[in-house]
């Protein structure tokens, strides 16, 4: 015997009735049954309740409901001991237990009455009914077999219709008519023939007769047949109303009996919703299973589902039709084999089909829901009719059920793909899923369900109809095609990209022209690979030469670089996504690439060892081997913030260039700018700067003062400041500290560099004096790196030379600067000159002085000078001197030699004055033609002489000319010149209000030239060459600015270009 243990209480749980579900081998359900043992179990045939006998001191039977496993009504008493067995006839009306107190009971099931008793010779150990019902057999101690009779009149027949009851039955009521007729005419006072008759009258509709018939029934002597007939009557009459009066009065006729009153309850029921009183009899049909413990569940469950499929029949709507016809699937009467023989008073009464009822509501449950366009739950409620009904019915409905089958495969074939045109992929899937059911060679539909789980990105269910659809049609693109979205869709795109390579080898393959023209609308891989390339190269052509992985910590170089790229799923991603399409989306494929291989770069200071190139080589900064190398907590930090930042690649300067490969340094030096300006981030370190600092710990930080960081701050466009604990400066979590306001204010401070030039710079030559003057604090570890540091800057290219010296390099630096731009302000310095041209600096620091600028004039100062000279000086001269300036060629270098445009100056006289300075400097006074007295302090000895004391040696003072005197419009950015820009403001003393054809040309050039010699009037920079021997001449260098200024503008001026060494 098995035994039940709570693991719980650990007490046993042998009393319990398990409920298990044969399918799954799992238990559904364990209830209490009775007191101490549960000895018998039976389920009546419809399955909707099960009996359970009980043992000592519990003998009773107990009904339970299979829906709920809540006790139904009371126990059945009568038994005094253990009951051994209990069964159910075959018709599920009588109920026949076997007990150990040596009886057989036999029991009605609908109203729980015990209708018979069977004394056995010894205790009872089993109980069955005949096949036909008709007997009991029981087995007991004895070791015999006991029949007994089923007692007759135990099937209670409120109509109990005799000679016209078959006819009824069989639907033949002309001949029901005619019997019942002559035994009217035998008997005129047969009140139950009268009702009888009255019964068939209704069905066929003839309620005139039929209420006449009930009346003469009552007339004769009042009874429960009579007025059930007269509410019939007066209900098809629509005497609604009074229906109910005459269901009311035979209440009365029941003798109180709960199974008659029940069974007449639900003839009244039927009887108001055959007079369209549908919510009011189904109302009362519920109340009555509800509100009734001993009711006759079944014969509810019967009516409501009769009554469901006539509400489904009268529907005005296909979905409201579904709805009731599901609800007579549902009411569980369909389960019951026997109905139609247990209710078949309902069948005489109403000419109910109740032995076609279940098959009837499955049909037309299926219909509806085809008709409603619902063709997946149509298939699912045609599955569940077919496993529900017997095989029997299963075998008549066979030629229906083909022809639904191929409806509803063609419903929804064409449902399937209109829910698909309109994304509704979850209706889409459901009926497909409903058409392969019906059809599981289709491999249209198969595609179909696939695009639809496309839809859902449900990827790998996707991949298994795409490879069905392969299966069944091997030759077609249609299945390659998606089964590489699938593929791509679940990021497996090597696969992906495999069969799109098959797709395409069948779309050339394809027979059909219009096929093969699909072809067109995808690209090869190895096309997309080419274009990807194209775009690599041109984003690394301004990217550093080596990077470091920030994930990896491996140095790259540009080919491993774009073979990790290739690698990895981005790059996957973005080949599989672009075959697809006919046209290159180069936009995305820039910003794939621009994403992956964007990086990020590190400004710091060295300090000491740092990491270097063969270091790290082969190696992974990560590896803890290197944890002695110096700098490389720094190096890794950084590598670890950029990773952070979102950047797989990362430069330092000390690591990442191999100086020993020439080839390189030269394209580093020279490149450098350009990498910190295509950065997608640039780190600045500032190890000196503790955590939690304060405001003003940028500006004193060291990193200020070297070289190379001032093009690693103006030329990126994105910059974050880091503290020495990596966090970042100030806590300011800007995205880009160049848009911090604070921040570009302590940088302003430390620098002298306006934030509009930190923010929006642009390399080139212009500006070259203010350039120079912001690294002429500056010092880097080799001289020459002061000089090339600023390569990318001017935007020039050059050789780089270490051992050349500061003074060579910075020399090439400024020859380049004039040579290219014409620009001059490179000239304006003090201190000592370089051996690589007098007119250059030695050192950079010849440029801390500020450079000099002319005094400004505002415009009515101008006209007002312009008026004055206009009065002194001839207009001829004027111009002539305009164009003498403007025809100048502009400055050049040749073999180191600066080939000068200038105005000169003679000088004639100079003489040495007393000077507080060292006495390595003097202080000389020099008078030049055409220039007031001016004094020059500089290291070298002059000769001193005046006009009575010559000498062989010639000095002249010079003034550089500089083009931006003419005040020429600038043809280079406009070309068009607008009224605002480059026009010239008249002349208060010129009417140029004259028409012909040149006049205004000429008044502005007038107005030009004289406004030249206003300039040329105000003080100027000038310097002191000395003659050599060969004639060329040499700078003077000065430790302060020369300033000159003319005496008179009226004087001819020497304007020529001198060589000067």
């Amino acid at each position: 015997m098995t035994k039940f243990w709570c693991t719980k209480t650990w007490q046993m749980q042998e009393h319990d009735i398990q409920i298990y579900n044969p399918g799954t081998k799992k238990r559904v359900a364990s209830f209490k049954a009775h007191t101490k043992w549960n000895r018998s179990l039976a389920w009546t045939p419809d399955g909707t309740c099960l009996l359970s006998g009980g043992n000592e001191p519990d003998p009773t039977i107990r009904v339970w409901d299979s829906s709920t496993w809540q006790q139904v009504g009371h126990p059945w008493k009568g038994h005094t001991s253990h009951i051994i067995g209990i069964a159910i006839d075959p018709n599920g009306t009588l109920v026949a237990s076997a007990s150990y107190d040596n009886h057989v009971r036999l029991w009605r099931l609908s109203d729980r009455q015990n209708i018979g008793i069977f004394q056995h010779s010894s205790p009872a150990y089993s109980v069955t009914f005949s096949v036909d019902g008709r007997y009991i057999l029981s087995g007991g101690h004895d070791a015999k077999i006991s029949q007994w009779e089923v007692p007759k009149g135990v099937h209670p027949k409120i109509l109990a219709i005799t000679t016209a009851r078959h006819a009824c039955v069989t639907g033949s009521l002309s001949t029901a008519e005619e019997l019942l007729t002559q035994e009217i005419h035998t008997d005129a006072n047969n009140f139950t023939s009268y009702a009888h008759r009255s019964f068939v009258m209704a069905r066929q509709l003839a309620w005139d007769h039929a209420l006449e018939d009930a009346i003469k029934s009552i007339n004769i002597r009042p009874s429960l047949i009579g007025y059930i007939s007269q509410g019939i009557a007066l209900c098809g009459n629509g005497l609604v109303r009074e229906a109910r009066v005459a269901f009311d009065v035979a209440s009365l006729f029941t003798n109180k009996d709960s199974n008659t009153d029940h069974f007449l309850l639900l003839i009244k029921a039927i009887t108001l919703f055959n007079a369209d009183q549908h919510e009011e009899a189904m109302l009362l049909v519920k109340e009555l299973a509800a509100a009734c413990p001993n009711a006759d569940i079944l014969g509810c469950r019967v009516v409501e589902t009769y009554l469901r499929v006539q509400l489904g029949t009268k529907a005005s709507c296909h979905d409201e039709a579904a709805d009731h016809f599901t609800a007579a699937v549902n009411a569980g009467a369909l389960s019951s084999t026997f109905i139609h023989q247990i209710y078949a008073d309902l069948t005489v009464l109403f000419g109910w089909d109740l032995e076609f009822l279940c098959l009837t509501a499955h049909q037309k449950r299926c219909q509806a829901f085809l008709s409603a366009g619902r063709p997946d739950e149509a298939l699912e409620a045609h599955k569940y009719m077919m496993d529900t009904i017997d095989e029997s019915a299963n075998a008549s409905c066979l030629v229906w059920s083909n022809a639904f089958k191929q409806e509803c495969s063609a419903l929804c074939a064409a449902k399937g793909d209109a829910t698909l045109a309109a994304s509704d992929y979850d209706r889409a899937i459901d009926i497909y899923t409903a058409a392969i059911t019906l059809n599981s060679s289709s491999s249209t539909v198969f595609a179909n369900r696939s695009k639809a789980k496309l839809g859902k990105m449900l990827w790998l269910e996707a991949l298994l109809d795409a490879q069905k659809v392969i299966e069944l049609d091997s030759s077609s693109y249609l299945g390659y095609n998606l089964k590489y979205a699938a593929l791509h869709g679940a990021q497996r795109y090597d696969e992906a990209i495999q069969t799109f390579e098959t797709m395409l080898s069948k779309l050339d393959d394809a027979p059909g022209i219009q096929t093969r023209k699909l072809r067109q609308q995808y690209l090869r891989p190895s096309q997309v690979e080419r274009a990807i390339r194209q775009v690599i190269d041109a984003q690394l052509e301004n990217a550093p030469l080596r990077v470091l992985n920030t994930t990896t910590g491996l140095l790259c170089d540009r080919e491993a670089q774009i073979s990790a790229f290739k690698m990895s799923t981005e790059y996957k991603e973005l080949l599989s996504s672009t075959i697809p399409h006919p046209d290159l989306d180069r936009k995305r494929i820039e910003e794939v690439v621009r994403r992956n291989l964007q990086y990020a770069m590190l400004s710091h200071r060295w300090e000491g060892r740092e990491p270097l190139l063969q270091d790290i080589q082969g190696k992974s900064v990560y590896d803890s081997e290197l944890d002695s190398v110096g700098g490389m907590t720094k190096l890794r930090s950084f590598c670890k913030t950029a990773r952070g930042a979102g950047y797989n690649w990362a430069w330092s300067d000390t690591c990442c260039i191999d100086k020993n490969i020439n080839v390189e340094l030269q394209e580093s030096v020279n490149s450098m700018f350009v990498w910190y300006h295509h950065s997608a981030l640039t780190i600045v370190y500032l190890s000196d700067v503790p955590p939690s600092s304060k405001s003003g710990a940028l500006t004193k930080s060291a990193w200020n003062t070297r070289g190379w960081t001032v093009q690693e701050f103006i030329a990126p466009n994105v910059i974050l400041f880091y503290q020495s604990n990596w966090t970042l400066y100030l806590d300011d979590h800007t995205p880009n500290h160049k848009e911090s306001v604070a921040i570009m204010q302590e940088l302003k401070e430390a620098t002298g560099i306006d934030r509009s030039a930190v923010v929006a710079f642009r390399p080139g030559m212009d500006g070259a004096r203010e350039k120079l003057h912001w690294a002429s604090t500056r010092v880097t570890t080799r001289q020459e790196d002061i000089a090339y540091s600023l390569f990318g800057i001017f935007d020039v290219r050059l050789f780089v030379d270490y051992g050349e010296k500061q003074e060579k390099a910075l020399g090439r630096l400024l020859q380049e600067i004039v040579a290219r731009s014409g620009d001059i302000t490179g000239l304006d310095w003090v201190g000592k000159s370089s051996a690589f041209n007098s007119c250059l600096p030695a050192s950079i620091t010849s440029y801390q002085v500020p450079p000099y600028k002319l005094p400004v004039l505002t415009e009515d100062e101008m006209q007002s000078l312009v008026s004055s000279l206009r009065k002194t000086v001839a207009v001829d001269f004027a111009l002539n001197l305009n164009t003498q300036l403007r025809d100048m060629n502009a400055p050049r270098f040749a073999a180191q030699r600066l080939h000068l445009p200038c105005i000169a100056f003679n000088v004639r006289e100079v003489r040495r004055v007393p000077n507080p300075a060292p006495e390595t400097q003097f202080t000389y006074r020099v008078k030049a033609d055409g220039l007031r007295s001016l004094d020059i302090t500089t290291e070298e000895t002059l000769a001193q002489f005046w006009p009575a004391r010559p000498i062989g040696r010639k000095f002249i003072l010079v003034r550089p000319w500089d083009r931006s005197l003419l005040e020429l419009p600038d043809f280079g950015d406009n070309t068009e010149i607008e009224e605002d820009h480059g026009m010239l403001p008249s002349s208060p003393s010129h009417d140029c209000s004259s028409d012909y054809p040149g006049k205004q040309e000429v008044v502005e050039q007038e107005l030009r030239a004289f406004r030249l010699l206003v300039r040329l009037r105000q003080p100027f920079s000038a310097f002191l060459l000395a003659q050599q021997r060969t004639g060329e001449y040499k700078r003077i260098a000065s430790d302060h600015d020369i300033t000159g200024q003319v005496n008179d503008v009226g004087d001819l001026m020497d304007i020529r270009t001198i060589e000067i060494l």
